[in-house]
């Protein structure tokens, strides 16, 4: 009630008041009741390219992370020396202080002085270095084709992807240390091949284990605001929704604006959640059985 309950309703009731950050503590309960918080999310420039943002690094996060996690627990189930500890060398992403990691990113990817850029244009014959985190659109040449990617976006989908790729280990590594030894050697000796073995024996046991992944590191990511802020502070074309709410209460100090946008993103949160059960869960649970 006190941690969770009482917070999200302080938070309603501000989002449907006129509330700058100097009258907060003189508000009651009856104040101002305006719709006005919500006019100035819907009609604020950027809200809905925020929004599309911030969808498509939650989803580029989310498949990223669980891939990864999947890859990284197949190839550590088998025994061998030294398993021990590269196991446990996979959970450093995550365990780490998030402003450590942050700055370690930030020094690496530097145009100045960053290894990365360091081994493009000495290996890989890169022109120029290039500004990962502070280039909102690249431009690149394929097969005579011109795009143009968001390259910082895809950087913090990157660095997401490599920090939290180690919570979707743990969870597959686990599932995969229960599967019966005897499903495999069955479809081993029945001739089956190794990609045949993992998508008509491992992949059916994993399901339910990568679809519970993927909601929980879709609602993280969706609110996810340290890592963005963090790196580019919501430039670049990396301005996701959490940080507009961030925006909203510091360099607007208006609270009520906040509140309500921070209501928005949770009614969209639970919309998108709500369709996953209705049409995917269910699904799930029948491969389950």
């Amino acid at each position: 009630m006190v941690v969770v309950v009482l917070p999200i309703l302080w938070t309603v009731l501000l989002a449907f008041q006129r509330a700058k950050l100097v009258d907060i503590q003189g508000m009651g309960l009856l104040g101002n009741w305006s719709l006005d918080n919500f006019g100035k999310v819907f009609g604020s420039p950027g809200f809905w390219s925020s929004l599309w943002t911030t969808l498509v690094y939650t989803v580029g996060s989310t498949a990223g992370s669980v891939l990864l996690g999947l890859v990284a627990a197949l190839a550590l189930r088998k025994p061998f020396r030294g398993r021990g500890l590269l196991r446990a060398s996979m959970l450093l992403p995550y365990v780490a202080p998030v402003v450590a990691v942050a700055f370690v990113w930030e020094v690496a990817l530097s145009p100045q002085f960053g290894i990365v850029n360091e081994w493009g244009t000495r290996l890989l014959g890169w022109d120029q270095p290039l500004a990962f985190l502070s280039t909102r659109s690249y431009e690149v040449s394929l097969l005579g084709l011109h795009f143009d990617v968001p390259l910082a976006l895809l950087t913090v989908i990157a660095f997401e992807t490599w920090r939290y790729f180690p919570f979707a280990f743990l969870f597959l590594l686990a599932r995969l240390q229960a599967v019966p030894d005897t499903l495999e050697e069955a479809a081993k000796v029945d001739g089956a091949a190794p990609t045949q073995r993992f998508r008509h024996v491992l992949l059916p046991q994993l399901m339910p284990v990568i679809a519970l992944l993927c909601v929980l590191r879709f609602i993280m990511t969706f609110n996810k605001f340290d890592d963005i802020y963090l790196l580019t502070g919501g430039g670049s074309g990396t301005d996701v929704v959490a940080v507009r709410v961030y925006d909203f209460l510091t360099a607007r100090f208006d609270v009520g604006a906040a509140a309500a946008q921070a209501l928005v993103l949770a009614v969209i949160l639970m919309a998108l959640l709500g369709l996953y059960f209705r049409f995917f869960a269910k699904r799930t649970q029948e491969e389950e059985r």
